[in-house]
């Protein structure tokens, strides 16, 4: 067989025309949340309560997310790792295992959702409305989320052969059903906030049959025999040694997201709380946008690195290193100023039914959004060069130097700064400078990070 191009092509121009189709597909993915919020919270009346409710159910989607994300690394970089090394039927026993732990997992959701929807959202709010719009929300997504959880593992099938593509295409197919379903449900359908789960669910499902479809019809270097479908304990232990620093990076946004929302309910002025919370949901989504994108670059230098890793060229791996840290920081260069420019615009989007009936005033609402799109986003380029040096230590096999990063610049740094700013009397302004300042101390440490790993690579 003709040996794979991220083994031949020019390692520039192969991280480039891998990474745009995963930046496109990861932001896809995010834009689920955005467009869902957009809608919801432009329902009248209760927008503002259905924001809160998305924003108080989402750290149960990203540990969603992160499950899949989790399975979809490990299966990746052991996909890609053998596929370099030509160990063709382990490759085969690698992606059915994949099939089987996307079945395991639906199961778990599904219980949550039928079981712990409500009690979950019991602990996130008082506000009865709030419960009751969350809980219905949440069992939805939960209990038919095959869609997410499946393809998060069979985009990996696609990239780990480097046919991001067929991935984006997969990704761009589901997010356009969401766009219009979402309209459909919530307005002429009147169905509310179960109209925005509906049309993620049905979103992520079309992706996921599209992606199984193009994996089983176009991905010739993997053997879709259903015989393959078959749990291996020592390939599952591999996949989640490898998967499970990504599991927890993933995780832990959904612990950030959680813990950030308890330390806002510890401000005084309840006025102030729902201000705080409410725009929080919205630019934590926002926020994704750049982060998902530079998690494909992440996810294609993983592929990239497994694969040269895999079969010794040094060269190769050192180019990747270079090109894919500048091409991530580029990336997130980029969306900031985009953020900066459009901020206000993109903040009236979140606020256009909001009136004197909100829990909210509406120009609050821009304003605090803006100032968090202003703040915020200085800390997107050390985010694109710290995720880019985490998709290269994955590609290595590492354990805990990925982990470490995710945990500085989500919790160990987050938590205590947000938690010391809203005790201020400008809690509502310092709030915002959390993440930068995370952000900036964390990529001081994954630079060393990296090096020490080159270093005992004799790279």
């Amino acid at each position: 067989m003709t040996e794979n191009k991220m083994g031949t092509q020019k390692i520039s121009k192969l991280i480039w025309g891998m990474g745009l189709p995963m930046i496109l597909s990861m932001v896809l993915q995010a834009l689920y949340n955005v467009v869902d919020t957009m809608f919801v919270i432009n329902m009248g009346a209760e927008g503002a309560l259905g924001n809160l409710a998305l924003s108080a159910a989402f750290p149960v989607q990203i540990l969603m997310i992160a499950i899949g994300v989790g399975s979809g690394v490990g299966i990746n970089a052991m996909l890609s790792k053998n596929l370099g090394e030509g160990n063709r039927q382990t490759v085969n026993r690698i992606a059915g295992n994949g099939i089987f732990l996307v079945g395991v997992f639906y199961v778990l959701f599904l219980l949550f959702g039928a079981f712990l929807a409500e009690p979950y959202m019991r602990l996130m709010s008082t506000n009865e409305t709030v419960i009751e719009m969350g809980t219905a929300y949440l069992r939805i997504c939960c209990c038919i989320s095959i869609g997410s959880i499946g393809f998060a593992v069979a985009e990996r099938f696609l990239m780990s052969t480097g046919k991001t593509t067929l991935s984006m295409v997969s990704q761009v197919a589901g997010a356009l059903t969401n766009i219009v379903l979402d309209y459909v449900f919530i307005y002429p359908l009147g169905m509310g906030i179960a109209g925005a789960a509906y049309a993620t669910v049905i979103g992520q499902i079309v992706s996921f049959l599209l992606a199984m479809l193009l994996h089983y019809t176009v991905n010739r270097e993997i053997d879709g025999n259903p015989k393959f479908i078959k749990p291996d304990l020592h390939i599952i232990k591999i996949i989640y040694k490898i998967g499970f620093p990504a599991f927890l990076m993933q995780g832990m946004l959904a612990l950030m997201m959680f813990g950030v929302l308890l330390i806002i309910g510890t401000v005084d002025d309840i006025y102030t709380v729902d201000l705080l919370s409410g725009s929080y949901g919205i630019y934590y989504k926002l926020m994704q946008i750049a982060l998902f994108a530079s998690f494909g670059l992440s996810n294609t230098l993983i592929s990239i690195t497994s694969y040269n890793y895999g079969k010794g060229e040094r060269d190769r791996v050192r180019k990747t290193i270079k090109h894919g840290i500048l091409a991530s920081v580029i990336v997130t260069l980029i969306l900031t100023c985009c953020y900066q420019l459009f901020a206000e615009p993109i903040s009236r989007l979140f606020a256009l039914t909001l009136d004197e009936s909100s829990i909210v005033a509406k120009a609050d609402v821009i304003e605090m959004c803006q100032l968090a799109l202003h703040i915020s986003t200085l800390g997107y380029v050390f985010m694109g060069f710290s995720v880019a040096i985490q998709g290269v230590l994955q590609g290595f096999n590492e354990v805990w130097s990925p982990m470490i990063i995710s945990a500085l610049r989500l919790l160990v740094l987050v938590l205590p700064i947000a938690f010391f700013f809203c005790q201020s009397a400008n809690a509502t302004t310092l709030l915002w400078w959390t993440f930068p300042i995370a952000e900036a101390l964390t990529a001081v440490a994954s630079h060393f990070l990296l090096r020490g790993a080159v270093k005992k690579r004799g790279l």
